[in-house]
Formats: structure tokens, C-alpha cells, sequence
């Protein structure tokens, strides 16, 4: 297998995942408990809480473990605002934000972004209406991978609180928190090769998020439920190696850059978005169903996605797309490879030559059925 969707979750790293397994081996415990088993547990989550802290330039309170990014944003928008306040985010934010929007009952304005995906500071600001009670922007574009100026909207939209995804950007470009001068941030664990079910959100020191799971004591009253022991130690381990993550992405971004000089001697191929994070490419063949190159290239053992793998296998376009301008029909043929620090040139190499072979098999299909028609 040839796996290039490293944006829906990475390949585990076997460290973190030797941890968490490790953990499920030994003796039950639970965080909460008081006596040495439980001791145990709580000194293993706060030993990972210091490694996420760390790889995130944050303070070890400051972090609250989670389920997930998805988790993490719902936190974040119930403790920052009410029902019927108005939010300002970009057109392109996952859709777990918007979804925890919803939830709130908020109002939201969308902020457009160019035909690259770039979103304009000064249209953020222009969005600003005198109850806004947040503004989120991520720090990088899950499908097409274009990295935003979160820093200079948040400096801009101040003293309104600035929420980041930076699931995406972590692990795969510089991350510092504290830097971004956001209100809160979260990300994900299975991003960077840990088990999947365990995220974290980021609020500065000073201020306590409201728990979006009430009715325990645990993460110090922020979150309720058992903590996931396993998947936070994994979590911890995998933060300990994202220096080592980050360092490797020079080698990403060559491959990366070998696949999209390769895609684009094949007529008919267009690129979405611009080189940003240093491992997505985002492109579509005119023309051809993005479904049907994706079931082809699966055929050959090749794993690509269609775009964000929280909404691949509906029928609708994708929205980032259509936030570009693409229109419906064009937009069903995107396609998104991420790359990861265990790509191979052999893996870029063998894509190569079976991507021509299966573009030239889909035109010629697509023809034939223009033709019985």
C-alpha cells in the first residue's frame, strides 16, 4: 500500500503506539483514584500533558485533554460564546467548527478567500460587527493545505479572542501557541501518530475554560470523564517526537514538490491552493470524476482522498472548494495526497507511473459513455 492521506491521520508512530499498548498490558488504574494504581495513572497523564505543553510552547495547566479537535472546538466555542452572538470565521474552517457554531446557535459571518485559498486580514476585519464574540481562523487548510496569517488577524481583530484550529499545522510547520496571540487553540493527537481519540485544547494561563462535559472533577475540573489513559500516553510520546516530525518535513516537502512536477505533465491537471503546509497537494483532472481516479487509484493499492476525510464520501462538492470559486460540478473532482515522513521516492516514483495510465483508462471511459449516450 501507498498511503498519501497523512491529513486524515497519520501513519502511528510506533513509539507512541508501543505506549499506549504498553499501558493497556499493565495493571488497571484510574487518574482519579487515590491509591498506587491510581497514583500511577495520574502521574502518566501528567507527564504527557507536559510533552503536548512543550511541543506546543505552552504551560502544562494550560492544556486540557480532550476526545479530539472536534471536542476541543465545541469547548472552546461554548466558553467563549452565547446563543445568538455574532462570530466572524474564515469561508474555509473544518466543518467541526462550524458544526459547534450551530450548536451554539451563533451567527457567522464567512469570510471569503481568493481562488488560492488566501485569506485577506482586512476583510476579517471587515466582518467585525459591534457584538462579535469571537473570530476563528486555522492556522492551516486541511484540504489544500494553505497556511494562514493568524498572528497578524489576531493582533488585528484584538481585543475580540482569536480561536485557532492548528490541527494541521502541528507536527508539519513551527507551532508556538503563546506566538499566534490567540484566545485558544486546539489540536489533534492522531495527527502527529498518536491513537486516535484523544486531542487537546489551549487556553493561556488566567483564564479557566468552561467544561463542555460537566459532572466530574477531572482535567481539574475542565472536562469531564475517565480520562483515556492509553491514548494520552501515546499522545505524550508522539509530542516528544515532533521535533523529529519537523525536521523530517524538508524531505516531505521534495517529494511533495516531485509529485506535483509529475501530476502536472498530465493534461488536464489542475492545482488547488498554493504550496503551504509542507506535505498536500490538491489538484483535480479536468473533466474526470475525482471519485473515479480515487476508486481507481485504490484499486492499486494506492490511498488518496477526495478531500477532508470527516466529509469524503458524500455526495456534495467540497465547501473548501467551492470557496475557491470552483463551481459543483468541478469541484466533485478534487483530489487531496498528504504526504508523511514515511513516503519513500519509491512511493512518489510508483505514482507516477501508474497516474498517466489511470487518467488516460477514466478519459477513455468517460468518452465511451458520452458516446452511448
Amino acid at each position: 500500500m501507498i498511503y498519501l492521506d497523512h491529513n486524515a491521520t497519520a501513519a502511528p508512530l510506533p513509539e507512541a503506539a508501543q505506549a499506549a499498548a504498553d499501558w493497556l498490558a499493565g495493571p488497571p488504574a484510574n487518574p482519579s483514584s487515590v491509591h498506587a494504581a491510581g497514583r500511577r495513572a495520574r502521574a502518566a497523564v501528567e507527564r504527557a500533558r507536559r510533552a503536548v505543553a512543550a511541543a506546543l510552547g505552552a504551560a502544562p495547566g494550560e492544556i486540557v485533554f480532550t476526545s479530539g479537535a472536534t471536542e476541543a472546538l465545541h469547548q472552546a466555542v461554548a466558553d467563549r460564546v452565547a446563543p445568538g452572538q455574532h462570530v466572524v470565521a474564515s469561508a474555509v474552517e473544518h466543518p467541526a467548527l462550524f458544526g459547534a457554531l450551530a450548536r451554539r446557535g451563533a451567527r457567522v459571518t464567512r469570510v471569503r478567500v481568493d481562488g488560492a485559498g488566501r485569506l485577506r486580514v482586512e476583510d476579517v476585519v471587515a466582518a467585525l460587527e459591534p457584538d462579535t464574540a469571537l473570530v476563528a481562523v486555522m492556522a492551516a487548510q486541511n484540504e489544500i493545505g494553505t497556511l494562514y496569517p493568524v498572528r497578524a488577524v489576531a493582533a488585528a481583530v484584538a481585543p475580540v479572542p482569536l480561536l485557532c484550529d492548528a490541527v494541521q499545522a502541528f507536527g508539519k510547520v513551527p507551532l508556538d501557541v503563546r506566538a499566534l496571540g490567540c484566545a485558544a487553540a486546539v489540536v489533534s493527537g492522531h495527527k502527529i501518530g498518536a491513537p486516535p481519540g484523544v486531542g487537546a485544547l489551549w487556553t493561556p494561563a488566567g483564564r479557566e475554560p468552561l467544561p463542555w462535559l460537566a459532572g466530574g472533577p477531572q482535567e481539574r475540573g475542565r472536562r469531564a470523564g475517565t480520562e483515556n489513559v492509553p491514548a494520552i500516553v501515546g499522545f505524550g510520546v508522539a509530542a516528544e517526537h515532533v521535533a523529529r516530525r519537523l525536521a523530517a518535513m524538508a524531505g516531505v516537502a521534495a517529494r511533495r514538490d516531485r509529485l506535483r512536477a509529475g501530476l502536472a505533465a498530465v493534461p488536464g491537471v489542475r492545482f488547488h491552493g498554493e504550496p503551504g503546509l509542507p506535505n498536500t497537494l490538491a489538484f483535480r483532472v479536468d473533466g474526470i470524476s475525482g471519485e473515479a481516479l480515487l476508486q481507481a487509484l485504490d484499486l492499486e493499492g494506492v490511498c488518496l482522498s477526495s478531500g477532508s476525510a470527516c466529509s469524503a464520501g458524500g455526495l456534495d462538492p467540497s465547501p473548501v472548494l467551492l470557496a475557491l470559486g470552483l463551481d459543483p460540478a468541478t469541484a466533485r473532482g478534487g483530489l487531496r495526497a498528504s504526504l508523511g515522513p514515511e513516503t519513500t521516492d519509491a512511493d512518489i516514483a510508483e505514482v507516477l507511473l501508474l497516474f498517466p495510465r489511470l487518467v488516460a483508462r477514466a478519459r477513455a471511459a468517460a468518452e465511451g459513455g458520452r458516446a452511448c449516450a
